[in-house]
């Protein structure tokens, strides 16, 4: 039995085919997926020729002193925003020089925001989104943050 869902599987070969074909790294920056994007993604046998790296970035002190954010980007955060996310996706890439990175950040439950989370892409085909479920189911939110992130990317690689 896999940790991944079929669907994470499929597109996580997909990811994995059109980097290595085109030459391009990717890095994650994760929060309330826990890991799950990066687990997708080197799931892939061979994946060390586009996986830059990465990290789980679950609070404010863990991205500022590894996925190198500033201070003064958290100035009145209440939350995730897609200026939030893409400034964190944009400074893991420039961070380990990657040509892309996929970064996600919000509130997999029960309580808060449960089932929402902000995702974006840096690269270049830059975009964000907001993703909700509906749900404050925390292991549900979980898988479907990292499904919508794969997806994501998958998206903005074909653009």
């Amino acid at each position: 039995m896999s940790f991944l869902t079929p669907e994470q599987q499929a597109l996580a070969l997909q990811i994995g085919e059109a980097l290595a074909a085109r030459g391009e790294t990717v890095a994650v920056a994760e929060s309330t997926a826990g890991g799950l994007v990066s687990a997708a993604l080197l799931w892939v046998p061979g994946a060390s020729r586009y996986f830059r790296g990465g990290g789980v970035f679950y609070t404010r002190q863990s991205r500022i002193a590894m996925a190198g954010m500033t201070q003064e980007q958290f100035e009145g955060y209440r939350g995730s925003t897609p200026e939030n996310v893409a400034a964190m996706a944009e400074a893991l890439r420039a961070r380990l020089d990657a040509t892309w990175c996929i970064a996600e950040a919000g509130a997999a439950g029960p309580t808060g925001h449960a089932g929402r989370t902000v995702l974006a892409v840096a690269g270049p085909s830059a975009r964000t989104e907001v993703f909700e479920t509906q749900s404050s189911d925390r292991e549900a939110n979980m898988v479907a943050f990292a499904t919508r992130a794969l997806q994501l990317l998958r998206d903005a690689l074909a653009s």
